[in-house]
Formats: C-alpha cells, structure tokens, sequence
C-alpha cells in the first residue's frame, strides 16, 4: 500500500484534471445531486462529476468496492476529505442511500440485498426515502401502526407515513412496518424495502411555511412487498431502526459543523459595510459572527473525530443525538445572525425590491426551523443525551 504522501499526491493530481470548475462553487439547490431514476442535471458539469467520482469509488470512498466504494482506509479517506475541501469541491452525490439506509444495509442487509442496491446506491441511480414518522407516531416512534400482514411470499401493507422527504422524487422507501400487534411496541416491529413504483403506493406533498414541499405524506394501500425486502429479522426491525436514526442525526448534525460560515461574514459586509480597518461595522454583529465561527469550527473538529472513530468499525452510537441537536442549533442560529445582518430586506417573500438571493435567504431560515424536530425533536436528543450519556437517572 502507497504511503499516505503519495497517495495525497495522487489525490491531489486526479481531482485537479478532473473536478470541473463549476464543481468548486457553492452549490445551487437546483443543481444537488441526488441521483435517481428520473435525475435531472442542471448543470451538465454535475453529471460530470458524479460519474468520474463513480468510477473511482468516491462517492462512497470507504465501502468495499464490490459495492461501488474505492475500500479506503480511514486515514485515506480524511485525506480525500481534505483535499476535497481544499479546492472546494462540491459533493458528488448526497441522499438518505449513502448516510443511512447504504450504512445500515452494510451491517444488518444480506449477501442479496447488498449486491443489490449498494452498487445502485453508489453510482446514484436510486433516490431512498424514509417512511418512519406517521401521523400519530412522530417522537413517540414505536407506536407506529402502519402493518404488514404475511401472505405467502410477501406481505401487505397498509397504512400512512408521514414527513416522508423527497418521496415525491424517490425510488425506493425503507419503512418501519408493525408485523406483531400483540406485542411490546418497540418490538413487533420489522424494517421492509420496496419500490415506490409498487402498486399501492400514494404520495402528496405537504406546502411547508417556506413555500417549498421537501415533505409528502405517502399512503400505502394493499401495497405488495416481496419477504425477501425484510432487512434483519422478523420483529427486530427496531433494531435497525435505531442504528438508521443514529446515522441520520449523525448527519442532520453535519448540517452546522460542516458549512462554511464565509457567507455570514460576505452578507455582513454587503449590507452593513466596512470600517476603515476592513473589518464589518457593526462591533457586537461582528463579535457574534466571530462566535459562530468559533463554535463551528469546534464543532467540525468534533464530528470529524467522530467519523475517524466510526471508520475503525464503530457505528455511531447515542453521541449522534449530540451532533444531531447541536449542529441544529448552529444551522438555526447562522441563519437567524443572516436576518438580522439583511435588516428589512428579510421581510420580501415575492415581488419588486428583494433579488432571489434575499428571497431564497429568508426561505431557508423557515425551513431551518424544521431541523429541531426532523430526525428526533431536539428535546428527544437532550433526553437520550441525559440518560445514555451522561448517565442520568431515568
């Protein structure tokens, strides 16, 4: 095996002739790269991208590769990391298939189930949604009633989901099912996969505050699932479960720790100005960016020893909770400093006087309201931060 010099070296050297220049500019949220059946690119150079990243197996660089994945280390893997990062590069691909069905595949799904979607997952040809939360089964989880009934081969599902983002666009849902009803309700339950396309399956979107609808609301009637979709056990799908929410907040948390805050300090100066030193005019926004950034920082050296740790063979465990509430807050409190800095010109939602860039701005911070309750309520983290952390008496 090369040393880690010479591998940086060849890092270095192929993401130079390879990473497109539009690759290396923040990124457009029509030009995400989220892959799928129906994936539509944009920007051509995205397309680009992610096929070149494909066949190097950096998408998903630590997955074996005869899943897709490039099989590296996770010294490796930073440096890949940190040379992305040094030229800017935007992500190749993102979904719910590479942080957290692919993960929990890799340790609960069988010889077939890995074969056959990992290699999909990588390449980005399949777009997974979760189908978890119900209408009455939100934090209070495992009182989901969604069910599946056994019928020769398969099963029959019936129920609702709820909050079920980018259902409208995806391929393939995994779903917390209830195969038991007599049982305790954090058992009983099993994990399925199935194709969105199956007869039975209904989504509509849900218009949220910030005029976007990322969330559906998906009914399953009658809907067939092959047994051979059951990820782990019958009746042990809260196991899988739990071991999915940890790599979804573990990711979720990413959302403050692993932005750039560049842009607090550019809108500061646009719509604030400069004092004569070059520095932003307004001392105590200033000390609060500075304060942002500090902690965000701090944050991103911590969820960095996190991924270190988890690439020795650890899953993610209850600190994922941490990552989970405190990285919300960091999102939540970026955009809240953006209103402040943008002053009257937060208030635009449509029409003449605002450019889309406000408009879009004052969209997002709407829409960052959601990450205290997406993924686990913020009070849900503090509880299990209590007990499984610090140990606190129930």
């Amino acid at each position: 095996m090369q040393d880690l010099a010479g591998f940086r070296d060849d890092v270095r050297g192929w993401l130079e002739d390879n990473c497109p220049a539009s690759m290396r500019t923040p990124m457009a949220a029509e030009e995400t790269p989220g892959g799928g059946r129906n994936a539509q690119f944009p920007n051509p150079d995205t397309k680009v991208w992610l096929e070149r990243c494909v066949e190097r197996g950096y998408t998903v660089p630590m997955w074996p590769k005869e899943f897709g994945g490039a099989g590296l280390n996770k010294d490796e893997s930073q440096v890949l990391r940190n040379e992305m990062g040094r030229i800017n590069a935007r992500p190749p691909l993102v979904g719910m298939g590479l942080s957290m069905i692919g993960p929990a595949l890799l340790e609960y799904g069988t010889d077939a189930q890995k074969n056959e979607h990992l290699p999909k997952i990588a390449r980005g040809e399949i777009w997974w949604c979760q189908g978890y939360s119900e209408p009455g089964s939100g934090s209070d989880l495992a009182s989901l009633r969604t069910a599946a009934v056994e019928d020769g081969d398969d099963f029959i599902v019936n129920g609702q989901k709820i909050w079920t983002s980018g259902a409208n666009h995806a391929d393939w849902m995994f779903c917390l099912v209830r195969t038991d009803f007599d049982a305790p309700k954090h058992e009983g339950i099993s994990f399925v996969l199935f194709d969105m396309a199956t007869p039975g399956v209904t989504v509509k979107p849900i218009k949220l505050i910030s005029g976007l609808s990322p969330f559906c609301e998906t009914f399953l009637d009658n809907v067939r699932v092959p047994k051979s979709n059951l990820v782990y056990e019958l009746n042990k799908g809260w196991t899988v479960g739990k071991r999915l929410l940890q790599h979804e907040r573990s990711m979720i948390g990413g959302i403050g720790g692993g932005q750039k805050t560049t842009s607090l300090e550019e809108y500061a100066q646009q719509y604030l100005g400069t004092d004569s030193d070059g520095k932003i005019a307004d001392p105590q926004l200033r000390g609060q960016i500075l304060a942002h950034r500090m902690n965000d920082r701090a944050f991103g050296l911590t969820t960095r020893r996190s991924v270190e740790e988890s690439a020795t063979g650890n899953a993610p465990g209850a600190t994922s909770s941490m990552f989970k509430y405190y990285g919300t807050e960091q999102n939540i409190g970026k955009y809240d400093l953006m209103l402040s800095v943008m002053g009257t010109q937060s208030i635009g939602w449509t029409g003449e006087g605002f450019d889309e860039e406000e408009l879009g701005t004052t969209r997002a911070w709407l829409r960052s309201k959601a990450n205290s309750i997406e993924g686990g309520t913020s009070e849900v983290q503090l509880n299990i931060i209590a007990k499984r952390v610090l140990g606190l008496p129930e």
